[in-house]
């Protein structure tokens, strides 16, 4: 539990503003990476809910317990407003990991004046008329050629695939575990996008471990006036490895 009523939340040097306690209530819809589903945030959910808000972490057809469910990207997406909508959630924080900023950004605009801000976590950002794999240095090539060879499924990874993100073997085995085969469909088809990306109220949260600059297309984004950077000194499951401190800089950003 977080026990302050009001302090800095300060990774790698950034000031994320004043957390504020009994403000305003939030709702906090969590949505995390590929092949993972709402269970990855297990850790991070009481430091939220401790502090008052709404949390409604969302596991992606196809995925999880939601295997078996035919999935693309537009099915993700439509994932993500339907929660929203079903439950009547206003003051939205959404939060999309890895992948899900993909879908996460297409739905933010789609939610209309119930998003708060939408929050890309160490994540892809949603090009229109691309698909997620376009942004990988092959053009994609590696993981068509992947989904090709497991029936349209990209495979679980390895345990290898997560050292070196600050994470104990603990947690990798639980990841690895809990993973789930991803519906290849969601990577390959293209994004959908309404307006400019850069107009909607967003942050980039850059996990700097192994990888410390954000991509070419965000620091376009963050040019813009309407998005700002914060970086946490960590790898990319930090929902994992630092979930008190994750859910600190997302209090901050629900405050301001």
């Amino acid at each position: 539990m977080i026990e302050a009523d009001q302090c800095d939340a300060r990774i790698s040097g950034a000031v994320v503003g004043p957390l504020r306690y009994g403000a305003a209530m939030a709702n906090f819809v969590l949505v995390a990476g590929a092949r993972l589903g709402s269970w990855a945030w297990d850790d991070m959910v009481p430091h939220l809910r401790a502090a008052g808000h709404g949390v409604h972490p969302l596991t992606l057809s196809g995925l999880t317990e939601k295997q078996g469910v035919q999935a693309g990207q537009q099915t993700h997406v439509q994932d993500i407003v339907d929660e929203v909508e079903r439950q009547d959630l206003r003051e939205v924080v959404l939060v999309g990991h890895s992948y899900s900023g993909v879908p996460s950004g297409q739905a933010a605009e789609r939610i209309g004046d119930r998003l708060l801000h939408m929050v890309f976590l160490d994540s892809s950002v949603p090009t229109d008329g691309e698909p997620f794999v376009s942004a990988w240095p092959d053009g994609g090539a590696m993981v068509r050629a992947s989904l090709a060879e497991n029936g349209g499924f990209w495979p679980v990874a390895l345990a290898a695939h997560f050292q070196g993100h600050g994470l104990t073997d603990a947690q990798i085995a639980r990841i690895v575990s809990g993973s789930t085969p991803h519906p290849g469909a969601t990577l390959t088809e293209p994004a959908v996008l309404e307006g400019p990306l850069g107009d909607l109220p967003a942050t980039y949260i850059k996990c700097t471990l192994g990888d410390p600059e954000p991509s070419d297309d965000v620091a376009q984004l963050l040019t813009g006036g309407r998005w700002r950077l914060i970086e946490m000194e960590t790898g990319h499951w930090p929902m994992f490895s630092q979930p008190r401190e994750l859910a600190q800089v997302l209090l901050g950003i629900a405050g301001t």
